[in-house]
């Protein structure tokens, strides 16, 4: 799938929270002030449901709009590029780069360690 914009990407956080989609003005309601122009987030639905992150269905003249992917998808998604292109497909390289820099603790690795146990 094509790569958001931050502008999308806040669109779809927007939409997720909506749980069964909303209209353009019920998906303007959930962003913080200042709110973007109706029109420019109008707009950038349309670019969504051309890239295939949303559904469309038209009632009058308004658009409903839907997740076609699930944020956990997207999530998975995004995640797996970055630790492709930045961590050589290594999870092990993606934990030794935030423990080296310290943004993991032991005991967060000690959890960690106890959920991969689990899984077997």
């Amino acid at each position: 799938m094509e790569k958001l914009t931050p502008q999308e990407e806040h669109a779809m956080q927007a939409l997720w929270k909506l749980k069964e989609g909303g209209v353009v003005k019920d998906i303007l309601e959930t962003y913080p002030e200042p709110q973007p122009p109706y029109t420019t987030l109008a707009s950038t639905m349309k670019n969504l449901e051309k890239k295939g992150y949303v559904k469309s269905r038209r009632y009058g003249n308004v658009y409903w709009y839907e997740p076609a992917l699930s944020s956990e998808s997207y999530s998975e998604k995004m995640l797996s590029g970055i630790i492709d292109n930045y961590f050589q497909s290594s999870y092990r390289s993606l934990v030794a780069f935030f423990a080296k820099n310290e943004k993991i603790s032991r005991d967060d690795l000690e959890e960690i360690v106890k959920l991969i146990e689990k899984q077997k």
